[in-house]
């Protein structure tokens, strides 16, 4: 099938887009919402800036769209964006969704109106074994946001490995994180993978932390050949 992967650059719509790929899916776009609200309650948020530059990384075109980032007024920005990659030819949308009830049912509601299927690989999958199988596959992933306890300042900008998913396993016996991060946890970027034609070079980044939460935000990045 002709398709688009709803992509905000973390690991999730990341690893969407190596399934579509490995599937035999025809990828033909991927579809980056960047959101005016921070507090959007559907849309990836920390480094979606980023988003067209992980799309020449990954060589496959992306289509962006803007929204105000409001509450269920935000899905009339996204279902805007379903009818334009409908007219385009793409038969389904793939996502990242992991648990998240009130997202996948909204995009599975948008697509049934606007005629696209909609896929989800990883729905319900095993955390830990998701989180390892990302690390496995050569995914390069960092954290872009903490916003949970049991998370410090020093997750910012952080490569997930086995090391640190060792580590989440520990905070989650006492805290009770969700180890894929489905809770809100923390936000995620991938730099690099077995799926980039070229690797996303940070040349300039920051670090913000208030409090009990903080970000991590990549202020000037270029590729470099792999």
């Amino acid at each position: 099938m002709k398709v688009a992967v709803l992509f905000s650059g973390g690991k999730d719509s990341t690893m969407a887009v190596y399934n579509a790929l490995e599937t035999g899916e025809d990828v033909k776009y991927l579809l980056s919402m960047k959101s005016v609200n921070d507090e959007s309650y559907m849309f990836h948020v920390p480094n979606i800036h980023i988003t067209d530059l992980l799309a020449e990384a990954l060589d496959i075109p992306i289509i962006t769209a803007q929204t105000q980032g409001i509450k269920e007024e935000e899905l009339e920005d996204l279902k805007m964006a379903f009818i334009k990659l409908k007219d385009l030819g793409v038969e389904a949308i793939y996502t990242g969704a992991l648990y998240s009830v009130y997202q996948k049912s909204r995009i599975e509601k948008l697509g049934g109106e606007v005629g696209l299927e909609i896929i989800s690989p990883y729905w319900h999958v095993d955390e830990l074994e998701y989180m390892r199988k990302i690390v496995s596959l050569g995914f390069e992933v960092i954290i872009s946001g903490v916003f949970a306890y049991g998370l410090d300042e020093s997750w910012l900008g952080r490569k997930i490995d086995d090391k640190a998913i060792d580590e989440l396993v520990e905070i989650n016996k006492k805290v009770g994180i969700n180890l894929a991060f489905e809770g809100g946890e923390a936000e995620t970027l991938a730099i690099d993978g077995p799926i980039f034609k070229k690797r996303i070079n940070i040349l300039k980044d920051k670090k913000t932390w208030h409090l009990d939460s903080g970000l991590y935000i990549i202020e000037e990045a270029d590729l470099e050949d792999k």
